[in-house]
């Protein structure tokens, strides 16, 4: 019996799910957060953000 692509996905996901600032991110990941694309100006805006606000940038869009 052939699986269905939702059996797929639900196997395929992380045994753990992580939130917030609880592993390493970067400005390109603080950019899809935000759910803007990425683009030069905004990973520039992040940097900024995450230098200036710390772990807290992130957890700004992540519970």
């Amino acid at each position: 019996m052939k699986e269905s692509p939702e059996d797929e996905s639900t196997t395929s996901r992380p045994r753990r799910l992580y939130t917030g600032s609880e592993r390493p991110y970067d400005p390109e990941d603080l950019v899809m957060a935000s759910g803007r694309d990425v683009t030069p100006e905004r990973i520039e805006r992040a940097k900024r953000l995450m230098e200036e606000k710390g772990a807290a940038a992130v957890e700004r869009y992540l519970p």
